[in-house]
């Protein structure tokens, strides 16, 4: 590593004796399921488990513990999509400092929640993180508190990179360490941990491909902000990132991988069913890489996946889970086209059920367009056992003799 960075392994050595007993040692656990199905020996990093729920609670106490006596009677004042704001949260209180977080008015109700119970003032500011870092600068300028940024900030990235020291006492040999890239702090800190005394491990980012800023600023060579937008990974959406970060991550980080939505959704839903671990968007995107096989070979190598948060909105888990369903085809909604005659529903649904589906919901609408006036539009939702099965009551359906849409 270059002497231009602004985070050693010391700094990192130094948080760690630093934060040690309010932080928790989070398990790194190998998935004997997941390692079976992938080809590799997978370790989850469940940082989830952290007393707010993220990493966060790293970087946010090694900053705080470190702040002056003026610097605490003035307060702390940060900009953050949820995680952030409760790890400043919860420093604060543990250290008796006034914390002010200006939070994106698409937060989700968890995190705000989550935040607001640890005492914290909050304030709802624009669209995206952007627009809330730029409403919390013009508050730390009229009220003179210390401004804790959530990436770009040398106590906040050895914070952070505490997960690495941890992992490489946890897990013997890893071959490859995957971590969610949001404006960096978290890879920054992990990578320099790691590769300051491990340098054959290779550290490979994720981000959502709605909003790949760090991929863009490397390929740019500068800091490129992005149109920021809407993403399941909200946590990680960060459209422009940190200007101490890109140089540690452009020289430390192997590879940046990009995950879809959908990639995103059906990742929570495994790491729920077959891990019983719950994981934020955010959270979940290093597994999505992993799982939707983004890496060229994993076969027979250790992994160690960074699952960085668990904070979700119980309405957008719904959701998720739904998409995931549907996605694996253990949910399927078909619209078929029926005569308007008496028994034909009832018919329909004795297909079905021939073939083991569960009819979940059933709906008939007469006014579809693209419907002759003898016939009627029935939606079905199905519980089906997989796209195999979904391929199969379709053309049993057909084969009968009616539409399927």
């Amino acid at each position: 590593m270059t002497d231009s960075h602004s985070v050693d392994l010391a700094d990192i050595q130094a948080a760690r004796a630093r934060i040690k007993d309010a932080v928790f040692y989070t398990p790194c656990a190998l998935s004997e399921t997941l390692s079976s199905i992938l080809g590799c020996r997978l370790y989850l990093k469940l940082e989830n488990l952290q007393m707010t729920g993220s990493f966060k609670d790293r970087g946010s106490l090694n900053k705080m513990l470190q702040l002056d006596n003026a610097q605490k009677a003035a307060g702390v004042i940060t900009a953050s999509a949820g995680n952030h704001a409760q790890g400043v949260a919860h420093a604060a209180k543990l250290c008796g400092v006034k914390a002010t977080i200006v939070m994106p008015e698409t937060t989700p109700l968890a995190k705000i929640r989550g935040t607001r119970v640890l005492g914290a003032e909050i304030i709802l500011h624009g669209r995206g993180y952007d627009d809330a870092f730029d409403r919390a600068c013009e508050l730390q300028r009229e009220r003179g508190a210390t401004f804790i940024h959530a990436f770009d900030d040398e106590a906040i990235i050895a914070g952070q990179g505490t997960i690495g020291l941890e992992i490489l006492e946890q897990v013997a040999d890893p071959d490859l360490v995957i971590v969610p890239i949001g404006g960096g702090g978290l890879i920054a800190g992990i990578a320099t941990a790691i590769k300051s005394t491990r340098p054959a491990v290779s550290i490979i980012g994720v981000e959502t491909e709605r909003l790949p800023a760090m991929r863009e600023s490397i390929a740019a060579g500068q800091v490129t902000p992005q149109q920021t937008t809407s993403t399941l990974a909200d946590g990680i959406a960060v459209a422009k990132v940190g200007s101490k970060t890109l140089p540690i991550v452009r020289e430390l980080v192997s590879a940046i991988i990009t995950v879809s939505e959908e990639e995103i959704a059906n990742a929570i839903m495994v790491l729920l069913e077959m891990e019983k671990t719950l994981a934020e968007g955010a959270g979940a995107v290093g597994f999505a890489a992993l799982y939707n096989q983004h890496l060229v070979d994993v076969s027979d190598k250790t992994v160690v996946v960074v699952i960085s948060g668990g904070n979700i909105d119980m309405t957008i888990l719904s959701k998720i889970i739904e998409r995931g369903l549907e996605i694996d085809g253990r949910l399927a909604r078909l619209k078929v086209v029926v005569p308007d005659r008496p028994g034909s529903i009832a018919t329909l649904a004795t297909l079905v059920a021939k073939y083991q589906s569960n009819i979940l919901e059933i709906s008939q609408n007469r006014a579809a367009s693209e419907v002759q006036l003898e016939e009627t539009e029935v939606e079905l939702t199905l519980e089906t056992r997989g796209k195999d099965h979904v391929q199969t009551i379709t053309q049993a359906i057909r084969d009968y003799g009616f539409k399927v849409k």
